[in-house]
């Protein structure tokens, strides 16, 4: 069974850094996608970042620049850094996983999910 599990949110001021983990367990290999969502209060879960089979990554314009996602393939660990972080990237922040994704994005594409760590960031 796929279990996620995210840490590394917290409490910061505008303009810091941090760092989000994603523990991944329960694949036979390491190919397999991985992203990161967030969903602040009345809004819509949306992508953030992703990294599909071959390692390829995706980010939302939102980020770009910003963030960066990488994958730990030994550790099987997902990663996030936030860089330059502003008020509104204050959400719940979810990883979420599964074999084949076509498009990384999209939060219908994605069976496992993680049970979020909350990002607060205040100006």
């Amino acid at each position: 069974q796929v279990q996620l599990v995210e840490s590394g949110g917290g409490s910061v001021q505008a303009g810091v850094s941090l760092r989000l983990s994603c523990a991944v367990s329960g694949y036979t290999d390491s190919r397999f996608c991985v992203a990161w969502f967030r969903q602040a209060p009345g809004k819509e879960r949306e992508g953030v970042a992703s990294i599909d089979r071959d390692g390829s990554t995706s980010y939302a314009d939102s980020v770009k620049g910003r963030f960066n996602i990488s994958k730990d393939n030994v550790k099987n660990t997902l990663y996030l850094q936030m860089n330059s972080l502003k008020p509104e990237d204050t959400a719940m922040y979810y990883c979420a996983s599964d074999i084949w994704v076509n498009y990384g994005l999209s939060r219908d594409e994605y069976m496992y999910w993680g049970q979020g760590t909350q990002v607060t960031v205040s100006s």
